[in-house]
């Protein structure tokens, strides 16, 4: 290696390690920014009225826990419809479809990506609300079922090309093992490409999950925003993203104002418990042996 590759090299570790710096800066910013906002909730015993299960801001109760139920189900559902449909997904494209077909189903997933949440949104208010509801004849189809619906497409992407990507890195040595052995192709996905990229199945579902508490304009758009548990998949609900924009558009200094921080700040640990499991997965020992070049 040449002088000028060195100090290219050494140029790139520094503009790396800069960016490293700066997003780990930004990200604790934003979490000081969060608590230091919550602050005042906390010191004047704000934060037990908040964390409680009532939102009537005119009767003096700012329950979000309502709002934290309604993500975690809605998001939770979403992930149960979208999980196995990717794992079929990644299974025809990997084992089932020719190359070609392959290749298209694969670019229709990454175009999916690229696909403006707010168009989803869209697209469903017009064409699955009203499916909603007049098959089912109840509610007004702004409800948990229809956000889940849309949302599971939403994410669907996601969990396809992290899952697709880790089978792609199984040793192809393991796969011509199992073509030996006789197994058609779906017992070689199910029996031996699935198990042996089980971990990187987790992860895609972590970041599907993450990808679905975090969205705001699904929810907004077509859940119904109705502050309540529900009773039913065609109850209305509202989540801590779709709160906290909703707040936010009236109000900015009543105890409502405040209760977004304490959304957010609970996203941020949600979100932050996600990261470190998918951290931890990927540090443990177990289907790394599978990979090319492990």
């Amino acid at each position: 290696m040449n002088h000028v590759q060195l100090v290219r090299e050494r140029w790139i570790r520094r503009s790396l390690l800069i960016a490293t710096g700066i997003s780990a800066g930004a990200i604790l910013f934003i979490f000081v920014l969060l608590v230091y906002f919550c602050l005042p909730l906390i010191t004047s015993g704000g934060m037990s009225s908040v964390l409680s299960w009532q939102w009537k801001p005119f009767a003096g109760e700012f329950g979000i826990l309502p709002m934290c139920a309604g993500s975690l189900l809605l998001s939770v559902f979403a992930l149960g419809l979208a999980f196995p449909a990717a794992i079929g997904i990644c299974g025809f494209a990997t084992v089932l479809a020719a190359r070609s077909l392959a290749r298209f189903t694969l670019v229709l997933v990454h175009f999916m990506t690229s696909i403006p949440t707010v168009i989803y949104g869209f697209v469903s208010v017009f064409l699955l609300v009203p499916l909603v509801r007049d098959w089912f004849s109840t509610g007004t189809g702004f409800s948990f079922l229809t956000a889940g619906l849309s949302l599971s497409l939403l994410i669907l992407p996601t969990i396809v090309l992290v899952f697709h990507a880790r089978l792609q890195q199984i040793d192809p040595a393991l796969r011509l093992a199992a073509e030996a052995m006789g197994l058609t192709p779906v017992r070689q996905f199910l029996h031996v490409l699935v198990p042996a990229a089980s971990r990187g199945l987790v992860v895609a579902a972590i970041l599907g999950f993450g990808r679905a508490i975090g969205d705001t304009l699904i929810s907004l758009m077509l859940a119904g925003n109705a502050p309540r548990i529900p009773d039913s998949l065609f109850d209305s609900i509202r989540t801590l993203t779709a709160h906290i924009a909703l707040v936010l558009a009236t109000d900015s200094q009543s105890m409502s104002y405040r209760s977004v921080f304490a959304s957010g700040l609970i996203l941020f640990l949600l979100m932050g418990a996600a990261n470190f499991f998918i951290r931890r997965m990927d540090r443990g020992p177990g289907e790394n042996r599978y990979e090319n070049g492990r």
